[in-house]
């Protein structure tokens, strides 16, 4: 079993950014692959960035590259998403999830997190 817990999310305005944690127990961290996903009210869970065990892959969704950075700390056990210039439409819950491969389907990974809000005001 691998425990996932997102913290970082807050209120902040249109422009501002943000940076999420996910800390991960249980399993070896460096085992999984890790991806973001969101979830506006009234919309269906949507992929934001996924990266590899160990860095080689990443990839984002169209509507936040070059605006979020995807990295990990296997030392720490730790996933990150760094947002910047944050819109409105980014509103969400975010969650980190864990699995074998970066893939853009949430429902291949094996572990997912409980989220944290983020809110973007205009």
């Amino acid at each position: 079993q691998v425990q996932l817990v997102e913290s970082g999310g807050g209120l902040v305005q249109a422009g501002d950014s943000l940076r999420l944690s996910c800390a991960a127990t249980g399993r070896t961290f460096s085992n999984y692959a890790m991806g973001w996903f969101r979830q506006a009210p009234g919309k269906l869970r949507e992929f934001v960035a996924a990266i590899s065990r160990y860095v080689t892959i990443t990839d984002y969704a169209d509507s936040v590259k070059g605006r979020f950075t995807i990295s990990r700390d296997n030392a720490k056990n730790t996933v990150y998403l760094q947002m910047n210039s944050l819109k409105p439409e980014d509103t969400a819950v975010y969650y980190c999830a864990a699995g074998t491969s970066p893939t853009r389907a949430v429902r291949s990974y094996d572990y997912l997190g409980q989220g944290t809000q983020v809110t973007v005001s205009s």
